[in-house]
């Protein structure tokens, strides 16, 4: 199982998008999605700059696992604004266990290809990754 895992094959396109969201501001957010016959990791869904959290946070399956990247604006406390890069690694507890597994084992190896993220959350159900959770996580 660790094996399949590990040689899982990241698509050109996620990091491509990536650069485009980190540097370009293209989109808010994009949607990653582990397909297990092909073992890559692809796009699955972008969303828009004009898009808000409650759409990206709609756009993840409510009981399959996804890695996901958010660019969250925010101001600081000195009334300066910000941005931060969120990796969002989703396994809710509904999904199947070889997904879980096959998820957690390719996560580092993907995250490392994203250059720029800035804050990792790991989530398993909507509260953990919660608009609460992202302002705390990002001051």
């Amino acid at each position: 199982m660790a094996n399949a895992a590990s040689g899982m094959a990241v698509h050109d396109d996620c990091k491509l998008k990536f650069l485009e969201l980190k540097a370009k501001r293209t989109y808010r957010f994009i949607v990653y999605k582990i397909e297990e016959k092909q073992k890559q990791v692809v796009v699955e869904k972008v969303g828009e700059p004009a898009q808000n959290y409650e759409d990206f946070t709609a756009s993840l399956p409510a009981d399959e696992c996804r890695y996901a990247v958010f660019d969250f604006d925010f101001v600081t406390s000195e009334n300066v604004q910000k941005s931060k890069i969120f990796f969002i690694a989703w396994c809710p507890d509904t999904s199947r266990v070889r997904s879980k597994m096959i998820y957690a084992s390719s996560k580092d190896r993907f995250k490392r290809e994203l250059d720029g993220i800035q804050v990792e959350l790991q989530a398993t159900d909507p509260t953990e990754m919660g608009l609460d959770v992202i302002r705390s996580r990002a001051s």
